[in-house]
């Protein structure tokens, strides 16, 4: 594959690794559509349900993972495409000072168990991103979820890895791509947000508040 003079390939082939691309995430996202339709829905259902309760939901992640989790947290507390109220959702990896205080005096793994720990209770849900299904800190988050009586909903990648063990609904992306299976995460979770928002909009008198941290 020859180079251009600023680095990049020829524009042939620049244009050709554009088009792989972009089939191989398109191929990835007809599959997903066929096969992962009940999974999605029960994952709406489960988080409609928690917060009608009046709980929370908690997401942790790596990585792009985590600019996920705090993406998603954003949709619910701020809004995805509709004005309604704000709902309680938590970024785990949003607070620099929490994550390595916990990493310094304790150890990586425990960065979201021991916020698990702190802020879940009993009806909330956690939500748990990880490509490969076995990050560590987050398998152990999902362990302390459910120790806690705490709904546990993954979305990981073909393989599904440990998580799919301590979760409740696990969503597994039918590709070992990381970049595709973070691509399918975000649409996916665009969806939910737009799921919970039309039950909201629909039922708002359904969503109970009372019991915020």
């Amino acid at each position: 594959m020859a180079n251009g003079t600023d680095g990049l390939p020829e524009q042939r082939d620049a244009e050709s690794i554009f088009r792989q691309h972009v089939r191989a995430t398109a191929a990835v996202a007809s599959q997903l559509a066929s096969e992962s339709g009940p999974t999605v829905v029960a994952m709406a259902q489960d988080l409609i349900a928690v917060l009608r309760a009046g709980g929370k939901v908690l997401f942790c992640g790596n990585g792009g993972s985590a600019a996920q989790a705090q993406h998603f947290a954003t949709e619910l507390v701020g809004r995805y495409m509709r004005d309604r109220r704000a709902l309680p959702a938590i970024a785990l990896s949003a607070d620099g000072t929490v994550l390595t205080a916990i990493a310094n005096d304790y150890r990586f793994d425990d960065v979201f168990r021991r916020q698990v720990e702190a802020l879940a209770v009993e009806g909330d849900v956690l939500f748990a991103l990880t490509t490969s299904g076995n990050s560590s800190d987050v398998v152990a988050a999902a362990q302390e979820a459910r120790h806690k009586r705490v709904r546990v909903l993954a979305f990981t990648g073909q393989t599904g890895g440990e998580i799919v063990k301590h979760s409740d609904l696990a969503l597994l992306v039918p590709s070992v791509s990381t970049p595709i299976i973070q691509e399918m995460h975000l649409a996916v979770g665009h969806v939910l947000c737009d799921l919970v928002e039309r039950a909201l909009i629909a039922s708002p008198d359904t969503f109970g508040m009372s019991r915020q941290i």
